[in-house]
């Protein structure tokens, strides 16, 4: 079984602690809500809340890359914007 980097790395770095299921979840904004409360609770950020929260987004996005369904990669975008509105960005 090949391993990937990116695994370890949201495991033991000073990644959020995330819902498990967060990025399964349909509707963006409740994505960008648990997103949010995560990076708020969470003392393992480096950055600010906002940093946090769109930096595990992004690595999720870009992690499944070519087989993320369109469809999927579409509600993780609105997500995105869900996040930024959150935090008045």
């Amino acid at each position: 079984m090949k391993k990937y980097w990116s695994a370890e790395a949201g495991k033991k770095s000073d990644a959020l602690d995330l819902e498990e299921v967060v990025f399964t979840f349909k509707d963006p904004a409740k994505i960008a809500l648990s997103l949010k409360r995560s990076a708020l609770e969470s003392p393992r950020r480096k950055g600010t809340p906002f940093q946090s929260a769109m930096s595990m987004l992004n690595f999720y996005i870009n992690r499944a890359g070519k087989n993320l369904a369109v469809s999927r990669k579409r509600i993780l975008e609105e997500a995105k914007e869900e996040l930024r509105k959150s935090f008045k960005k």
